[in-house]
């Protein structure tokens, strides 16, 4: 055993006595090609564990040894990781190195970091809160982990100071601030695990979390999923034997035809549509009286309705202040920025086009 630095090497440790505890890695990946890579040419960089034994960093290479048959190796000892997002981000800085996690899984571990990373804050500022003799009784001291590195030319974003603790933990797990994407994906985890949520939409948000890791459009199957959210209230508002008879029939009808226009719609605009109906059903129900006459969700996903457009373009009124650039920009794969400038130059010749129309019927008006 030699020791130095912040650990120190132990020789020939019992592979058995290593505990690999709750990880957010679900897939291995090819183990037999990484076994037979060592067999081969040996171990380049040994795992990571704590003094207790527990597993930091190396849980392919851990894999790959027991399926050798191997029963001990050298193993780094590294202390000072003994709190939960010490291990979550040493894990994440072994996820950087070798297999890269799912997108699943890169949501699984961005919430608890997120979440970890905000009560770390908490703790460090209330810890900034000195009394009146320049003590602090509930001071526990400096903060006792540091974010990994992620390359050469990184520092990696700050745990201590202010900031969003979405966009850190983000941009610890993918590389990026994109904790949109991993919130959409966190609510698809939800949905697809409460089993107080209808069994279709449970189904729907578990195929679209396989879609995703697929290779999928993370949106769209936010979409899709909130699209399923909500014909399930319609389905229930339709079997509310409590309401009057013609709101009812108004929420069969309007899922009927929302189901016989999924296939064709795009995600975003069934979205909506499912949104507009379900609004003008609880309307109907908030009044307790007939529904009144409206454009159905299966016509409407043809030719969009004066009022879709304005209730479309108030949703967007200054969007753009909404959204950073720096990030979107480089995050849209060559097929959704073709769509964006597409939608961008077709906004544009529809809105010569009306004020042409706005213009004339002036004239006519006159």
């Amino acid at each position: 055993m030699s020791s130095g630095g912040p650990g120190y090497i132990q020789l020939q440790r019992a592979l058995d006595s290593i505990r690999v505890g709750r990880r957010h890695r679900a897939k291995l990946g090819d183990i037999d090609a990484l076994a037979n890579s060592m067999e081969e040419n040996g171990v380049f960089q040994i795992i990571t564990i704590d003094p207790d034994g527990n597993l930091v960093c190396g849980l392919r290479r851990l894999a790959a040894m027991r399926k050798l048959g191997w029963k001990t190796a050298d193993v780094w000892v590294r202390p000072g990781i003994s709190d939960r997002l010490g291990e979550l981000l040493a894990e994440q800085d072994d996820n950087l190195l070798h297999k890269p996690l799912t997108l699943t899984e890169q949501a699984s571990l961005y919430r608890e970091l997120k979440t970890l990373m905000a009560e770390d804050a908490a703790r460090r500022q209330e810890a900034s809160r000195f009394t009146a003799g320049g003590q602090n009784p509930r001071s526990h001291g400096a903060a006792t982990v540091a974010a990994p590195s992620t390359g050469p030319a990184s520092t990696g974003p700050a745990l201590a100071g202010s900031g969003d603790s979405r966009a850190q933990a983000a941009v610890m797990v993918t590389g990026r601030a994109s904790y949109t994407s991993m919130e959409r994906i966190g609510e698809l985890q939800r949905l697809a695990a409460d089993e107080s949520q209808p069994a279709a939409v449970r189904e729907r948000a578990a195929a679209e979390l396989e879609g995703i890791d697929a290779g999928g459009s993370i949106t769209a199957a936010h979409q899709r999923t909130r699209t399923e959210l909500s014909l399930a209230e319609l389905d229930e508002l339709a079997a509310d034997s409590s309401i009057p008879e013609d709101v009812r029939a108004r929420a069969a009808r309007d899922a009927a035809e929302l189901r016989t226009a999924e296939a064709p719609t795009r995600a975003v605009e069934l979205e909506r549509l499912a949104a507009e109906a379900l609004a003008r059903v609880r309307g109907d129900k908030r009044r307790g009286k007939r529904p009144r006459p409206a454009a159905t969700p299966a016509a409407s996903a043809g030719v969009m309705t004066v009022r879709a457009f304005v209730l479309t373009w108030d949703e967007l009124a200054l969007w753009w202040e909404r959204c950073d650039p720096a990030e979107v920009g480089p995050a849209l794969t060559e097929e959704q920025w073709q769509r964006f400038e597409q939608t961008v130059a077709g906004t544009a010749a529809f809105a010569q086009a009306a004020d042409a129309a706005r213009r004339q019927a002036r004239l006519h008006a006159v």
